[in-house]
């Protein structure tokens, strides 16, 4: 069961186990100051199910609905900090999953479009994001083909093991802009960052292999 809005409690002991969860992600090597703040003030414990909740802090992935999972906070942390996030970047995040990623990103200033394929994630974070502050551009669609209607954008992430990486999403960055997506299509993905050179140009780099659930093609009712 997860909380409902009347039951958002963010209190003492909360606050001292994210101060212990960021020095944690400092030590491994998250260097960025506005993604370590960010970390630090967001409650991660309200996008967990209530069995979950003493793990909210530790730097582990978990279940949430859907088959999904909340990523681990270094995860999100590594994501974040390679996207080089600017106070009003335009951010298209693809794969909103619990909201957590969403909400770091906006908490750094980024204003944020953010597709879910699953109804029933999409559904949840409709209502908990906002309940926390947190108001970014929410859609109900598939994350492969981007969101034309609101490109280009100046950065985008996926938070899905993609088996390639979508040319919609490429083509929907500005130039100067950066992708970080993970691909592949085993049991890890590869952290791949993608930085758009000019309308034809792009050049590529790798970071290191994580583990993400796969990214999945079309809506999921």
């Amino acid at each position: 069961m997860a909380y409902s809005p009347n039951q958002l409690k963010d209190e003492a002991i909360h606050i001292g186990m994210r101060e212990r969860l960021v020095k944690e992600l400092s030590e491994k090597g998250i260097r960025d100051k506005n993604v370590l703040n960010a970390i630090g003030k967001i409650p991660r414990h309200f996008f967990f199910n209530t069995i979950f909740l003493k793990h909210a802090y530790e730097d582990k992935a978990f279940p949430i609905a859907a088959g999904q999972t909340i990523s681990q906070p270094y995860t999100v942390a590594f994501q974040t900090q390679l996207l080089e996030i600017k106070n009003g970047d335009k951010v298209l995040e693809i794969g909103t999953g619990s909201g957590y990623q969403t909400a770091v990103l906006v908490e750094m200033g980024a204003k944020v479009f953010t597709i879910e394929r699953q109804k029933e994630l999409y559904d949840k974070t409709k209502i908990i994001l906002p309940q926390m502050g947190y108001n970014p551009k929410m859609v109900y669609g598939d994350g492969y083909i981007g969101l034309e209607a609101y490109a280009p954008f100046d950065k985008v992430l996926v938070t899905a093991g993609a088996p390639f990486i979508p040319e919609p999403l490429k083509e929907q960055l500005k130039i100067g802009g950066r992708l970080v997506i993970p691909v592949g299509e085993g049991a890890t993905q590869e952290m791949i960052l993608i930085e758009r050179i000019s309308a034809n140009e792009y050049k590529q780099t790798t970071h290191g292999l994580f583990r993400f659930v796969p990214m999945l093609t079309d809506k999921n009712k």
